[in-house]
């Protein structure tokens, strides 16, 4: 009988979606509800895992950690992409990496989420509203204003449609992206600069690679507005986090709404808690009931697949990683 070890399902709901009783009789289930930074303990819980079921990419596996557990025959992650895993090192180790599919309208609608929470001020407005009081502040729209999203992929051109209803003005760059492509979306192509300058909202949507890892930086921070609003819901190293919050800290950038973070889940001392006008969430793009319910579906099907000698969905060493 093989040993599966699920990992991070924070809110202990993996069992609840996916098919796992196909599984009776040939693989055991142990379930992991908190994530475990400390490799040494990491290791201990892994000993006797045959097959690991990741969620998304909330656990580095990395070749120091594979190289720990001699068992190990089998990853199945939630998505087809995983930042956190190294493929080629599982590989190298005759550890086989499968993935699923992901519905990429969760990440967008909580873009979404966040830009209206954080104009309208509802956050604030919340709080004080459960401490008895009464309207403290004054909110903005969205209407009339630039939308500049930074990649006009799959998830940042359902972002650019929610922006064209409300009624903003929507620019766009992404390095392959050509005036007439951003006109089949009703957008405009412009160049980065020209993006950063006008944007009163930015928000990124692009693939974490070697080429974007630390893309917004200092100097790209410097070129925005004094009162626009940064969004990132996609990688946290598409920012260079020490910059945005010494932006934020100077005034030099009007805010910060974020769901992705250098080190997750994110420490109570981490400087960007204390940093001014940022909404933050604990990266919410991908947890949607939609979503859990397609990845552990897949990954019941994965590991079904392999235990049967014909796998399907696996994951090549130089799949890109991000989104």
């Amino acid at each position: 009988m093989q040993s599966i070890v699920i990992l991070d399902d924070y809110q202990n709901v993996a069992l609840g979606f996916g098919d796992w009783d196909k599984l009776a009789g040939r693989a055991s289930i142990k379930v992991l509800n908190r994530h475990i930074a400390n490799q040494a303990e990491l290791t201990a819980e892994l000993a006797d895992a045959d097959i690991i079921v990741a969620n998304r990419e909330r656990t580095v596996i990395s070749d120091a950690l594979l190289a720990t557990l001699p068992r190990l025959k089998l990853i199945v992650t939630s998505g087809m992409r995983n930042a956190s895993i190294d493929v080629a090192a599982a590989n190298a180790r005759g550890v086989m990496v499968c993935g699923t599919s992901t519905l990429g309208y969760p990440t967008a609608e909580l873009t979404w989420t966040l830009i209206l929470a954080y104009m309208r001020r509802l956050p604030q407005e919340v709080a004080s509203l459960a401490a008895g009081g009464w309207q403290t502040s004054v909110g903005t729209g969205v209407r009339g204003k630039t939308l500049g999203v930074i990649g006009l992929g799959r998830i940042g051109t359902d972002v650019a449609k929610v922006g064209l209803a409300l009624g903003m003005k929507v620019i766009a760059w992404s390095r392959s992206l050509t005036p007439e492509k951003a006109a089949a979306q009703g957008v405009d192509c412009v160049s980065l600069d020209d993006l950063l300058a006008r944007a009163d909202v930015a928000t990124i949507h692009l693939l974490l690679n070697k080429d974007t890892r630390g893309f917004i930086g200092a100097d790209k921070l410097a070129k925005m507005k004094s009162t626009a609003l940064l969004v990132n819901t996609s990688r946290a190293q598409l920012i260079d986090t020490p910059a945005l919050i010494s932006a934020l800290k100077a005034g030099t950038l009007g805010g910060a709404a974020l769901d992705v973070y250098d080190h997750e889940p994110l420490a109570a001392d981490d400087p960007i808690r204390s940093a001014p006008n940022t909404l933050l969430t604990p990266h919410l793009g991908f947890v949607m009931a939609e979503n859990y319910q397609i990845t552990f579906s897949q990954g019941v099907e994965n590991i079904l697949a392999w235990l049967d000698g014909a796998p399907i969905r696996v994951i090549e060493p130089n799949a890109p990683a991000g989104h």
